[in-house]
């Protein structure tokens, strides 16, 4: 039995929303789509985006906001325009941060801008690490959370002050905020306000909000524009975005809405997670709906573990394990969404305890 086919015969999933097959999902978007009367857009042109990409700019407090196929493309085109702009094509990036780790070189080969890491790979980098850089920086990006150190966040003063540095340096600040949503119930404010300040802003359809896929990128009027003619120069002008935007706007705001309640969520488990020593969380506190559980095996034997309790249990501990720094050690990523909304709180302490159980006969 491969992985997809052991979670998908689990009964309880620790991770993550659950995941509708493509038939439940279709059946649902075509019926929302006959409630509301939906057409096609044509080349992004149409009420249901237009109106999409509107709302998520007033919602973020920007003049304009546009749909990208992908999160790569958006945030590497925003990037090269800001550097543009700013007369450097010098950016000041997390060495964790998605461009660095994920794409694949993408900003070096295809000429967008050249990368200065900042900050330790394991905090949020910080104002005196973006002071210390000597150079003319065009951006400098923020990933809010920060998915790959389990979804840390400066303080909300360093925040500002970060804000308060790039405005008066003449540096673009641009946020990836794939998972901005989660970070609101953290910060106990607004998305707008916490975008307040930046620049440009691009947040994920897909992931804390359970879309097909697609982003879309914040910013003026005048920046967005250029951003929609780099994604036709880069064939992101796609023919039809209907499917990825009803995907995305049909749970939209019911996604919205229960942030806090993820959040609560996150905070519950960090407590009951104080009675399973084995199961070590970062960071130290939740600051968002999300975190690493660092355990004290190996990345195979952590594999091992959940394909066994799949099997004789019926659960789906985590999705993929991760070496860590030392050996025989390693870490697995936590989202905290309905899946664990769903679970009582004996039934969470039972699945730990198991999950305990065998890492202390590994």
């Amino acid at each position: 039995m491969t992985d997809a086919e052991l979670k998908l015969s689990c009964r309880s999933h620790l991770p993550g929303h659950r995941a509708p097959s493509p038939a439940e999902l279709f059946a649902a978007m075509g019926e929302w789509c006959e409630m509301h009367k939906v057409t096609h857009d044509v080349y992004g042109s149409g009420a249901l985006i237009q109106d999409f990409e509107a709302k998520v700019a007033r919602l973020l407090g920007f003049e304009a906001a546009v749909f990208c196929i992908t999160g790569t493309m958006t945030q590497a085109t925003a990037l090269r325009i800001a550097c543009a702009e700013r007369g450097s094509k010098l950016v000041a990036l997390h060495p964790t941060s998605h461009i660095l780790k994920h794409e694949r070189g993408n900003h070096q080969l295809f000429d967008h801008f050249q990368a200065l890491q900042i900050g330790d790979p394991n905090r949020p980098w910080t104002l005196d690490e973006l002071k210390a850089i000597p150079d003319h920086l065009g951006a400098a990006a923020l990933e809010l959370p920060a998915r790959e150190i389990g979804g840390q966040c400066p303080s909300w003063d360093e925040l500002a002050a970060i804000k308060a540095y790039c405005k008066e340096r003449g540096i673009h600040l641009h946020m990836d905020g794939a998972r901005l949503w989660e970070a609101t119930a953290a910060f106990g404010r607004p998305a707008s306000e916490i975008a307040a300040g930046f620049d440009s802003v691009y947040v994920s359809l897909y992931k804390g909000i359970g879309g097909m896929g697609g982003a879309m990128l914040a910013g003026s009027a005048a920046f967005v524009a250029k951003a929609q003619e780099w994604y036709r120069r880069q064939g992101g002008n796609v023919y039809q975005r209907t499917p990825y935007v009803v995907a995305a706007v049909m749970q939209f705001d019911a996604r919205l809405a229960a942030m806090p309640d993820y959040f609560r969520r996150t905070q519950w488990l960090y407590e009951a997670l104080r009675d399973y020593p084995l199961l070590t969380p970062n960071p130290a506190k939740p600051h968002a709906n999300m975190l690493h559980i660092h355990l004290p095996v190996s990345r195979q034997r952590a594999l091992e573990i959940r394909g066994r309790i799949a099997q004789e249990h019926g659960v789906w501990l985590f999705n993929g394990a991760n070496h860590a720094a030392l050996p025989d050690r390693s870490w697995v990523e936590l989202y905290i969404g309905d899946n664990l909304l769903s679970l009582s709180d004996q039934r969470v302490r039972e699945i730990l305890a198991l999950w305990s159980d065998a890492l202390a006969t590994a």
